[in-house]
C-alpha cells in the first residue's frame, strides 16, 4: 500500500479495521487503484427514474449484469446498485470489483416536494452479497430529513460494527429550498458537512453553482471574500466543508451531458482537491465501446496522463 492510500486511511483512525480495510479495497482497485482518486459505476436509475427512461438509450442496460461487466472492464474503483441488480450478477463477478449496496431509493409514480426514501436492503444483505460498503441517500432541506439522517446512523452504526464503509449520498431537496438552491454553494457544503458530521466515510454530492441560497449565508460568504467564481474553487470549498478535506468527496456526474462538458467538469474536479467521480448515465446509457473510451478519458484526466 503507497503513502497517498496510508495517508488517506489515517483520517479515519477512529475506524475499525474492517472499514479501513474496505476503504482501502475500494481506494486500490482499478485503473486509479492507488492514486487517491475514484471513479465510482452507479446504477441506482432504474429504482429512481424509471427503466425505460434509465436503459432505453442503450438496451443492453437492462440486463444487470451488463453494468457488473462495463464496472470492471473500465477499470473502475467500485460498482453502487440496489439490493434487486446486485443480487442478480454478485455471484458471477464475486471477487471481481468492489460493491456498494444502495440501501435506500424512492421512486417518481408519485411525486413529494419533500421526498422520504424507504429502506429497501440491509448490512445482512450487504454481507451476503460480499460487498465492501453500504449507500444510503439523505435530502437535506426535505421536511423528512430527520427520519433519513436517524436510518442513516442506524445502518452505519450496524455496518460498522461488521466492518463495512458508509457512502452517503447527501443531495439537497425538499421544502426548505428553491429547484436552483438544491446546487447553491451554500447548500452542497453545508450538505456534505452534514453527511460527514453523521459517519460517511465517502459522500456523493452534485457540483456547486455559484448561487448562494441563504441570505444569512451571503453575508459570510461576503464578510469573508471566500473564493467561489470558479467550478474548482467551489469544489474546494466544498471539500474544505468536509473535515478540511479528511473525508473523501466525490461529485455526481448528474444527466447525460456533451463529452467536453463532462471532461471540463472533470478538471474542475481534479484542479480543486476533489476525489472523483460518480457517473451513471453518462456512463451506461452509451454503447459499452463509446463507454469505455469516455470513462478512459475521464480516469486518464485524475490520473494525470490526460491534461
Amino acid at each position: 500500500m503507497n503513502e497517498r492510500i496510508r495517508e488517506i486511511l489515517s483520517w479515519y483512525a477512529g475506524e475499525n479495521p474492517g472499514v479501513l480495510t474496505n476503504l482501502a479495497r475500494i481506494l486500490n482497485h482499478g485503473r486509479l487503484g492507488g492514486t487517491g482518486k475514484l471513479v465510482i459505476l452507479p446504477v441506482d436509475q432504474g429504482f429512481e427514474h424509471g427503466p425505460a427512461r434509465s436503459f432505453a438509450p442503450n438496451p443492453a442496460g437492462y440486463d444487470p449484469r451488463y453494468h457488473f461487466q462495463l464496472a470492471v472492464e473500465a477499470g473502475c474503483n467500485a460498482y453502487a446498485a440496489p439490493l434487486g441488480f446486485l443480487e442478480a450478477g454478485a455471484a458471477e463477478f464475486a471477487g471481481e470489483i468492489p460493491l456498494i449496496l444502495k440501501c435506500n431509493n424512492h421512486d417518481l409514480l408519485y411525486e413529494s416536494r419533500d421526498p422520504l426514501p424507504a429502506v429497501t436492503a440491509s448490512v445482512e444483505d450487504a454481507l451476503r452479497l460480499g460487498c465492501s460498503a453500504i449507500g444510503f441517500t439523505i435530502y437535506p432541506g426535505s421536511a423528512a430529513r430527520d427520519t433519513m439522517y436517524e436510518e442513516l446512523r442506524e445502518l452505519t452504526r450496524q455496518a460498522k460494527a461488521h466492518g463495512l464503509a458508509v457512502v452517503v449520498w447527501s443531495y439537497p431537496r425538499g421544502s426548505g429550498l428553491s429547484k436552483d438552491g438544491e446546487t447553491a454553494i451554500d447548500v452542497v457544503s453545508y450538505a456534505v458537512h452534514i453527511a460527514a458530521e453523521l459517519g460517511a466515510n465517502i459522500i456523493k454530492v452534485k457540483l456547486p453553482s455559484e448561487k448562494i441560497e441563504k441570505p444569512e449565508a451571503q453575508k459570510v460568504y461576503q464578510k469573508y471574500e471566500i473564493p467561489i467564481a470558479t467550478l474548482a474553487d467551489r469544489v474546494r470549498h466544498v471539500v474544505q466543508s468536509a473535515f478540511n478535506g479528511r473525508r473523501i468527496v466525490i461529485f455526481s456526474g448528474g444527466p447525460a451531458a456533451a463529452d467536453e462538458q463532462v471532461f471540463e467538469e472533470v478538471r474542475a474536479i481534479r484542479d480543486g482537491g476533489g476525489f472523483g467521480s460518480i457517473i451513471g448515465r453518462n456512463s451506461f446509457q452509451r454503447r459499452k465501446e463509446e463507454a469505455l473510451r469516455f470513462l478512459s478519458t475521464v480516469m486518464g484526466i485524475y490520473e494525470g496522463s490526460i491534461r
